[in-house]
């Protein structure tokens, strides 16, 4: 299953963010980056500020995820998109335990191909992922 356009990690921007300010936590297959959600605690004065961060909570609302495999971990892109589908089905199992806000990027080590790492190998490692980062609801 695909994730929800919603939850979904795109710009060229968001991505440099998290690999610029994210945490690190790898594993044998994967390696997280993940950015917490910004909390600001400053009372705003102006109208046009509070509209900007009503509009900035709710597009924080959910947890968006980025998938990023390098031709490293194979030639093949037919080899590359099933390994994110893989971890995208994984991924989408997980969503309603994560904490809203996070922006997170898997990184697929090379060793994954190599492997031929299946889904349920997948899920247990981002369950790790999420656990040690602390985006697990109720963790943050």
């Amino acid at each position: 299953m695909a994730l929800p356009k919603a939850n979904r990690l795109k710009s060229r921007k968001d991505f440099q963010a998290v690999f610029r300010e994210g945490i690190r936590r790898h594993g044998s297959y994967l390696t997280l980056r993940a950015l917490k959600p910004l909390r600001s605690t400053k009372p705003s004065l102006s109208t046009a500020t509070q509209t900007t961060q009503a509009t900035d909570s709710a597009h924080l609302a959910s947890t968006r995820i980025g998938i990023s495999i390098s031709t490293k971990v194979s030639k093949r892109a037919v080899v590359r998109n099933r390994i994110k589908r893989q971890i995208a089905s994984a991924l989408y199992n997980l969503l309603p335990k994560l904490s809203p806000g996070w922006r997170l990027v898997f990184i697929v080590k090379p060793t994954t191909a190599e492997s031929k790492c299946v889904s349920p190998q997948f899920l247990q490692e981002l369950e790790q992922l999420l656990a040690q980062a602390e985006v697990f609801d109720g963790n943050s």
